[in-house]
Order: structure tokens, then sequence, then C-alpha cells
């Protein structure tokens, strides 16, 4: 049976940027990741300006922003006729930008893998016991008959949205969340401008717009089941996803004119259903990260940078002090658990909040009205939302 430090289940940006936290502070690290990589992922593939220190101090900033999509200055708000622009608030010396899920979960796990962390994949998580001394966990390769064990003095749940694989069960969703379910494509030839990043609402969901790397504009969007079913009554000889984008165009000048001349690259991404909220954060030696311990309503576009600064908000605790005493696991969640509510949970509740505005009729006729006269609030609410809220990127001495 092997034996390691931490067992990371989940290869994403949270579980990739953990591994290599700790494997770089001298921690002996497993990640166990069900899917082969590369993969193309629902997300809206925007990371913010205040996440790209957290990826610099991790030795990766470099290597993703050479394959990055371009500096995303401004923030934009599509809705009926409604076209409104603002700059996008500046936040920890960098500006955000956009790279395809294929490419930075890729990145993140081979630099987690040459770092130290020993990588399973593809392999998934059948059970988790604890012992004595740490946890016992039973794993599964793809076409292998049985399961085979590893140790782990503690077990960090990076599994994303839509599995719960682990112990970390207890969350809070917001009300009518799970109705929603997401899509997502790339398109070549747009003309949306390539330093906006673009918030769209349409009757029964919202989305959004930004260019990507190799210049490939990326619609990711969340719609309403009802609002689905609507779309596909309307439109009987499409997909779901070319149905949600009729419907989008057709009620959207912003999104119409962006991707009127457009050709999609590649095929559309189904995933859902769409879980915001706040879950459990530590239980005795399980960290929850990532979408595990809070997920925010795509809206905000905030998905990825939650999930790699909540890594570095957890390790950076745990690699000050390697004690494995259930005292010391206790007082590392209770840290972990302040620290996260600090810097992330506004950007959960404020999601939730401008998700419970903008995507009712009335309020989105209301939200383009306002934001036509002041569009400074744009600008405010992209700060609400985290785009500013830098952490403070300080690696513990000798780590």
């Amino acid at each position: 049976m092997k034996r390691y430090e931490a067992l990371v289940i989940g290869g994403g940006p949270a579980g990739s940027s953990a591994a290599l936290a700790l494997a770089r502070a001298g921690w002996s690290v497993a990640i166990v990741e069900k899917a082969a990589f590369p993969r193309r992922k629902v997300c809206g593939e925007y990371i913010s300006a205040t996440t790209w220190p957290v990826l610099r101090a991790l030795g990766v900033a470099d290597g993703l922003a050479a394959r990055a999509g371009p500096h995303v200055r401004r923030v934009g708000f599509f809705s009926g006729e409604a076209l409104v622009e603002a700059p996008m608030p500046h936040g920890g010396g960098d500006w955000g930008r956009a790279i395809g899920r294929d490419l930075l979960d890729a990145a993140l796990l081979d630099h987690a893998r040459e770092a130290g962390a020993e990588v399973m994949q593809p392999c998934a998580v059948e059970g988790l016991r604890r012992s004595a001394d740490g946890f016992g966990v039973s794993m599964r390769e793809p076409g292998r008959g049985e399961a085979y064990e590893a140790h782990a003095r503690v077990v960090i749940d990076a599994h994303g949205s839509w599995e719960r694989e682990v112990a970390m069960t207890s969350w809070h969703a917001s009300p009518g969340a799970a109705d929603l379910l997401g899509f997502k494509a790339h398109f070549l030839g747009t003309s949306l401008a390539a330093d906006l990043m673009a918030l769209v609402l349409f009757p029964g969901g919202y989305g959004g717009l930004v260019t990507s790397d190799t210049r490939r504009v990326s619609f990711s969007c969340c719609v309403r089941r009802d609002a689905l079913a609507r779309c596909r009554g309307q439109h009987p000889g499409l997909a779901a996803g070319e149905a949600v984008l009729a419907h989008a165009m057709a009620s959207c000048r912003g999104i119409r004119e962006a991707l009127a001349h457009a050709t999609r690259d590649g095929p559309w991404l189904a995933a859902g259903p769409i879980r915001p909220g706040i879950r459990a954060h530590a239980d005795a030696g399980i960290f929850a990260v990532g979408n595990a311990a809070g997920e925010a309503h795509p809206l905000v576009a905030e998905g990825i940078s939650m999930a790699i600064q909540s890594s570095w908000l957890l390790c950076e605790g745990l690699a000050a002090r390697k004690d494995f005493s259930p005292r010391a696991l206790e007082a590392r969640g209770r840290e972990y658990e302040a620290r996260w509510r600090r810097h992330l949970a506004m950007r959960v509740r404020a999601a939730a909040l401008f998700a419970a505005v903008t995507t009712r009729p009335a309020g989105a006729a209301l939200s383009a009205g306002v934001l036509k006269r002041l569009p400074v609030l744009l600008t405010a609410g992209a700060r609400w939302s985290g785009k500013a809220h830098a952490l403070h990127v300080h690696w513990p001495r000798g780590a």
C-alpha cells in the first residue's frame, strides 16, 4: 500500500493547484483523476486578474499567459437591445485573461507532476475510510478488476460540481439553482472586441462571451430546464445547444451581432445541473477546495479563480506547519474556512443576488435601464464579484 501525506481527489484547477503547492512545499502528494486529459468542459474560461499572482507564485503563470487570450480591460452587459460597456476593475497588478480548460487543466496537472506529485489517471476513488493515522482510500482504474488501496494523512476533495465522491456532502444550494443547465461552445470569426468580456441575458437564462486562446470566442451559458424545453420546442430540428443559441440570438442584440458571421469551432458541450452555494470546508483531515467548497453562479465568471484561490488559501495554511495530529488538523480546518469565507463567500452571495435580479424579465429590463444611465455600476458589480479582491500571496518561509 502506498502512503502519502496528501491525496487529492480531482485533477482540475483546484486539485492540481493544491497538489502543486504542497509538492513544492515538500509533501508527498498523489492526485486521483477519473478523466483522461486533455478535456473540454463547460466553463467560462475567464481567469480574473486577482488569480494571476497566485499562478505566478505557483510558477505556472508565464506558460499559461503565453497561450491565453488577450487582456480583458472592459466588461459588457448585453440584454435585449441594450449594449453597455464599462472599464473592468484592475486588481492584483494584472488583467484577467481567458484560456480553454483543455489547455489549463493539462498544464496545471503537468506542473504538479513535475513538482513531484504522483498522478493516477484515469482512476476513480471508490471508497474512503478513516484510520488511526489518516485515511484508507480505495481506487480503481478503468478495466481493472480489483480496487487497490492507498493511505493518506489528509484528503483534499477537489472533485468539482457534478459528482459527490467523498464525505464532504454538507452544502447549501441557492434556491432554484438546480434547475439550471450549462452549455458551451467556441466560435471563430466573431465581432466581439478582443478586450471585452460581456454578460449576456436572455429569457430563461444568462451567459458570457470572452475571447480565449487562439482568438476563439467562448460562449458559455446557463438556462432553466423549462426555458430549454421551450427552446427545443421552438426549434425542433436543432440540437439542444443550437436551440439555446438561436433563442439567445433572437432575444439579445449583443450576442446576435457578435456571432452573426461566426462559425462554431468544435462541438457543443453540456453539463448540469448547476448547484451554486457554500458547502462544508473541512472535516477532521478532509478539506474541500474548488466547487466542492463553494460555487458561485457562473453569471460572475469567477469559477476558475475561486477554484485556484481556494486551494492557495488551504495549502498556504497546511504548508506553514506539517502537523497531522487531530488537534492541528481541526485548527487548520477552522483557519481555512475563516479565510475562505473572508475572501470568497461574497462572490457566492453577490452572484446569487445578481442572478436573482437580472434573470427575471422585470429585473433584466430594470438592470438594462439603470446600467445605460450609470455604466459605472457595471464596473462596481465586477468589483463586488471579486474581480479586484486580490489575495495577499505569501508562501511560508522555507516551504
